[in-house]
């Protein structure tokens, strides 16, 4: 059995180990930062250090802000409704205390999901209003496992468009002076074949399409995801792709030019 090392050098690594993802997603942030309109830190990959990774994700959030980023917070929250707006304050508004305030993420937005039905959904939308944030609820993801249950039927229609009935029915709520809301929906790249009646189901919410690149999806199969006339609804994640690349500064370019490209 491997023993378990002192407490102070548990803190020392997992302080190098914060510092060390800080300093990684900075260097993304600088190359691949002008070619972006947002980042999307994934909230496990910084919680796992404990402490010290929510130092490392609260310093990143602050270098993509400097940097004219937006940052989407990338957790997939979902629970009962008092525990939603516990998780809305905690990502993207604060937290009254007898002392004052307590600022949490200030990110400008996250991902959800909406599996816990319309009571936590309005939680959830209730506190990213409070923040003038935005939220991305699940509806159809780009893992392969995802076809199990997304696409059942339920009832006429698969699940997936009952879920987007949900981002829909909430959409008003949030609804910007583009035209677009702030509520919008997590829909894969790698299942492109439910582009197009997904957004017929959501007309007016921005699409967080992860699934680029590394995953298999392609953007030349994002068109039908477009709201027409709108090129800011679709919003679309190739993290692995960029930040793994020899050069993410030519990477994330290359991405922005082919998704610009689908607006003709």
């Amino acid at each position: 059995m491997r023993e378990s090392a002192p407490e102070g050098d548990q803190r020392d690594v997992a302080e190098r180990a914060a510092v060390a993802v800080y300093e990684e997603c900075n260097r993304l942030v600088e190359l691949a930062g002008p070619a972006c309109v947002a980042v999307k830190p994934q909230l496990a990959c910084f919680e796992r250090l404990g402490a010290q990774g929510w130092w490392a994700l609260d310093e990143v959030a602050r270098a993509a802000h400097r940097a004219g980023l937006l940052v989407v917070a990338d957790g997939k929250r979902g629970d009962v409704p008092v525990t939603a707006v516990a998780y809305g304050q905690a990502l993207v508004g604060e937290t009254d205390t007898p002392w004052g305030p307590v600022p949490g993420l200030g990110a400008d937005a996250f991902t959800a999901n909406p599996l816990l039905g319309d009571d936590a959904i309005e939680a959830l939308v209730d506190a990213a209003a409070r923040a003038s944030a935005g939220l991305f609820l699940l509806v159809r993801t780009s893992n392969p496992g995802a076809a199990r249950l997304q696409d059942q039927p339920l009832g006429d229609r698969p699940f997936h468009e009952e879920l987007a009935s949900l981002v829909a029915e909430s959409a008003p709520r949030l609804a910007g002076e583009s035209g677009l809301s702030g509520v919008g929906a997590v829909v894969g790249a790698t299942a492109p074949q439910h582009m197009g009646r997904l957004r017929e189901l959501m007309p007016d919410s921005v699409f967080l399409i992860p699934g680029v690149g590394a995953q298999g999806g392609k953007p030349e199969d994002l068109g039908p995801a477009l709201a027409e006339g709108r090129p800011a609804s679709i919003l679309v994640a190739a993290s692995r792709s960029i930040g793994r690349a020899d050069d993410p500064a030519a990477a994330a370019e290359e991405l922005r030019a082919a998704v610009w490209s689908l607006g003709g």
